[in-house]
């Protein structure tokens, strides 16, 4: 009996039409796996940051001494404890943690807040850095600055135009000059510090006897959102704290928190 001849370009047909009926696009025009079988989906990235540092350890010494001068004059324990701060109680140290210092002199008394937050965004086609542009926003929101001035680059506020309940003041004074607002000490947006920032000054007057200002830096860095409040409220009624010092050293506590997590 005479066999038949065995084509190979005949088999080779065969094994590409298989592959083809297993493979390649379905039929909404969606990516199939191959061997699974079912569609791929796109995942947004994870945020840069998976952890958060020791807060209270965060500001070095020398800094704190600055932005609370009447630690100095406390005895060696108990400046030490003020030193140290207290940290604020949170239930996940891998997404918030905070502290908070506290001093007292015969001019004025200083406090100091930091809380750093780690958002995480459990939407997989949110990318978490994107959720915690959310969280930075309400924050924005919240502080209702006054909006920019026309053709400042969205980083100033009107000049001269205290805005509701923040009252930024340029130097301690007394008297009515000492509720206005100079010009580039309004509460703003800054756009040298992170991927996102702004500065809120409140000067609370009403229901106290002493003049307390707060000056609030909140920044974004990726998933990581930071919040500096610093407030002095000073001894003498009739005494305004300055602004321009209040804001100053602030923000330049703000970008060693934003350099360090650069590191």
């Amino acid at each position: 009996m005479q066999r038949k001849a065995y084509v190979p370009g005949l088999a080779a047909l065969l094994v590409t039409l298989v592959a083809g009926c297993t493979s390649g696009s379905g039929g909404d025009g969606s990516d199939v796996d191959a061997k699974a079988g079912v569609p791929t989906t796109t995942t947004a990235p994870p945020g840069k940051y998976r952890t958060l540092s020791e807060p209270c350890g965060s500001v070095d010494r020398p800094t704190l001494r600055d932005l609370l001068p009447g630690v100095t004059q406390l005895p060696g324990e108990q400046q030490e404890k003020a030193l140290k701060g207290t940290a604020a109680v949170t239930y996940d140290t891998d997404r918030r943690v905070g502290c908070s210092w506290s001093a007292d002199a015969p001019s004025a008394s200083h406090h100091l807040v930091i809380d750093v937050e780690r958002v995480v965004s459990y939407d997989p086609a949110v990318s978490d850095a994107d959720k915690a542009q959310e969280v930075y926003a309400k924050k924005e929101d919240g502080a209702a600055l006054p909006p920019p001035v026309e053709g400042a680059g969205g980083s100033t506020s009107p000049s001269g135009s205290p805005s509701d309940g923040k009252t930024p003041n340029s130097g301690s004074t007394t008297g009515p000059s000492a509720t206005m607002s100079p010009s580039g000490l309004q509460p703003r947006l800054l756009d040298d510090l992170g991927d996102a920032a702004f500065v809120d000054d409140v000067f609370a007057s009403s229901g106290s006897a002493a003049k307390r200002r707060t000056v609030s830096v909140v920044f974004r860095t990726s998933n990581v959102v930071v919040t500096v409040r610093y407030a002095e409220q000073p001894a003498h009624p009739t005494t305004v704290p300055d602004s321009k010092e209040l804001q100053e050293k602030a923000r330049g506590l703000a970008r060693k928190l934003a350099d360090q997590l650069d590191e």
